[in-house]
Formats: C-alpha cells, sequence, structure tokens
C-alpha cells in the first residue's frame, strides 16, 4: 500500500509538500557535502521518508527518485503507476518522469544523470536496477546509502519525535494490557499472537516483531516465539513492536510467572541499572559508543559481562532499525533530535536472559525516554 505519510498524526499535524520538499533539499545537499552528484532512490524508506510515496507493488519496473543539489528533484516511474504516484504528498514537489513497457527504463533514468560520476544509491536497491544503471553508465560509481549518508533520517524533526512517542505509548499500552493475560501453561506463540492483537488494537499498521523466549528461550536475544509451553517459574523476554502512522516502536520488558528466585531478581537488578545508567548519559556531544560503554561498564562490574552479547542500541524512525548505532567503535556525536534503543541485556545459555529496552531520543539537556512502562521485573500468572 501506498505509505500514508501525510496523513494527520494523534496531534493532528500533517506532512505537506514543502515538508517533502525540504526534505529533498536537504538530502541534496547532503549529497553534494559528501561529494556525490546526488541520490537515486529506488523504493523503500528512504522513498518513503523523502516523497511520502510506496509503490502499491514493487515489481521489477523500476521507480527511482534523482536528487541533486542543483536541479529540482525527478522521480521517474512506469507510465501505468503516474497516477498513484501523483497521488504522493510530495510527488508535487518533483518532476515525474513516466517510462513505458517497451522503453528500456535505463536509458531513460541515465538521462537524468552526469556521466562518470559516484551517487549514492538505496540500500534497498535491487541488484537487476544496480546492475542495469552500470551497463547503461559503464563510467558511473554507486555508494550505498547506509555507507554514503549514514545520517540522512538519523535526527528527528519535532513532527517525528512526536509520531515516535505515539507510536511508544502505543507499545506501552500493549505491554500493561500483556501482563493480564495468562502465561503459565500457554505456548510462546500464543502470547505473541496477543502482542501482535495488542498493538494493531492500539494503533499499530504493522507488527515487524513479537519475541517471547522463555526460560531457557530468553537466552536467546533474537528467539522466534515457538511452540514451547510457559511454565511457572519462567523468566520471559518480551521484545515487540513495528509502525504506526509510518514511525516505528520497538521496546522489551522482561517478566516473570510467579516469584522469581533470588538470583533472577539479582540479574534484572543489574540489567535496569545498566540501563538506567546509559539513559543518564545520553547528551548533546556524547558519542554514540559511550552510551554502550557506559551500560557495558555496570554488567561487567558485576560479573555478566561475558553474557551481555549484543550492542546497546539502534536508531529507529520509519523504520524499526537504521542508524545510529550505539556501539563500541561508532565515535558520531549525539545530536537532539537522534532516536535510539538502550536495550542492555545478560544471557544465560540454557536457564534465562534478561533484557529492558527504551526508545530515547536525544535533546538540549539530555534524554527524553519514549517508552514509560515499569522497568521493573513484572510478575505474571
Amino acid at each position: 500500500m501506498m505509505a500514508n505519510v501525510g496523513a494527520g498524526s494523534d496531534n493532528g499535524a500533517v506532512l505537506t509538500r514543502k515538508d517533502f520538499e525540504q526534505r529533498m533539499d536537504r538530502a541534496g545537499r547532503a549529497a553534494a557535502d559528501a561529494g556525490l552528484a546526488g541520490l537515486i532512490v529506488t523504493p523503500g524508506p528512504d522513498l518513503v521518508w523523502l516523497t511520502g510515496y510506496q509503490p502499491t507493488a514493487v515489481t521489477e519496473r523500476l521507480t527511482a527518485l534523482v536528487v541533486s543539489a542543483d536541479r529540482r528533484p525527478r522521480l521517474v516511474v512506469p507510465v501505468l503507476e503516474r497516477a498513484d504516484a501523483q497521488h504522493a504528498a510530495g510527488a508535487g514537489a518533483t518532476e515525474l518522469v513516466g517510462w513505458r513497457d517497451g522503453e528500456d527504463p535505463y536509458a531513460v533514468l541515465a538521462g537524468l544523470l552526469e556521466p562518470e560520476r559516484r551517487y549514492g544509491i538505496s540500500d534497498s536497491a535491487w541488484a537487476m536496477h544496480l546492475l542495469g544503471m552500470q551497463r547503461t553508465l559503464p563510467g558511473s560509481a554507486y555508494a550505498s546509502l547506509t555507507e554514503a549518508l549514514p545520517m540522512l533520517r538519523a535526527v528527528k524533526d519535532a513532527y517525528e519525535v512526536e509520531r515516535l512517542a505515539a507510536a511508544g505509548a502505543a507499545a506501552d499500552a500493549t505491554y500493561e494490557e500483556i501482563l493480564g493475560v495468562p502465561f503459565a501453561g500457554r505456548r510462546e506463540s500464543d502470547v505473541a499472537a496477543d502482542l501482535a492483537r495488542l498493538l494493531r488494537e492500539h494503533g499499530h499498521s504493522q507488527v515487524d516483531f513479537t519475541v517471547v523466549g522463555s526460560g531457557p528461550n530468553g537466552a536467546d536475544p533474537h528467539h522466534e516465539a515457538g511452540d514451547r509451553v510457559i511454565e511457572d517459574g519462567d523468566m520471559v523476554v518480551l521484545d515487540f513492536g513495528g509502525l504506526k502512522d509510518g514511525y516505528g516502536s520497538d521496546t522489551t520488558r522482561t517478566v516473570h510467572v510467579g516469584e522469581p528466585s533470588s538470583e533472577e531478581r539479582k540479574v534484572h537488578d543489574i540489567v535496569r541499572e545498566a540501563q538506567q545508567a546509559a539513559f543518564e548519559a545520553v547528551r548533546p556531544g556524547a558519542a554514540c559508543q559511550d552510551i554502550d560503554r557506559v551500560a557495558r561498564k555496570v554488567i561487567k562490574a558485576a560479573g555478566y559481562g561475558e553474557y551481555f552479547i549484543h550492542r546497546v542500541g539502534h536508531g529507529i524512525g520509519v523504520t524499526t532499525h537504521e542508524p545510529p548505532y550505539m556501539v563500541e567503535g561508532e565515535h558520531l556525536p549525539l545530536v537532539p533530535g537522534m532516536c535510539f534503543s538502550i536495550e542492555p541485556g545478560i544471557y544465560l545459555p540454557g536457564r534465562f536472559g534478561v533484557r529492558i529496552e527504551d526508545i530515547v531520543t536525544c535533546t538540549e539537556t539530555g534524554g527524553r525516554r519514549l517508552n514509560n512502562t515499569a522497568r521493573e521485573m513484572g510478575i505474571v500468572g
């Protein structure tokens, strides 16, 4: 379906042609600053973010937006999809260029590019389209947008932050309700289905993941909910999210079926302390890797360093995973408007796991949580 990016949000805000025009202008200038002749953006999150347009069905027919600093953006579309493209909120800020079946779409696209120049291209571009461009313009070169412009969508404006906050609130409401459903005696997949249903009831149009890791399965951070029957005494990791009004949610809480042991409480408390410390480290100018380091320091000091096996966070926006990444080696400084997860965990193989995750945005004065449910261990039946 066409992404409804121009629709009203919960607070009544609407993205206009001017908003998309400003995004494309910013993208063109960023490309020039990176030494690129421009950007070639194919269907996917970047095209939706820049134009509000997502083809009804992504097929072998070429669709591509060309953005550069010195020309009006041009959107190349199959003629039979032109009418749909015209309805996108940002289409009026582009020049629509149609091509018909029987024409060479790569020749059409090449006519809009400068030969022997380097372009950024969507990570999601099909290989057949990239190879077609290389064949048509053999002197051209290409770099993935994640490589060339990793921060293109990383800094959110107020509209985007509030969309993310609304998605986070919907995920929070889902968690509050899931605490009241039965866990013991049901399969992980049953609880996962409850999570997906509740996310949709709270306004999500797309559910991306519903991790339910019970008992030893909780030691697998990306465990896919299966047929294991949840038992009394199990620790259960719940990680779920998706898209609401075009923006992502992603939260994790760890609950326990019945009363936990002293060790289980201890491990959960360590993870909660690490998550809080990392949140308190969020401020403009801090390096992304600093957020990871702060959380890791707490867990390592408690003797569980080898059991924290992933980065502490990732960016979120029109997709649930995107730059920036809170990981060792990422020196990029935080700036107001960046939105990302903070999700430390401890995973004890064959026994249980604990993870606590909030989406956080960097502000002028520190961090703001976009998830606000209790981070204490939830007790379920």
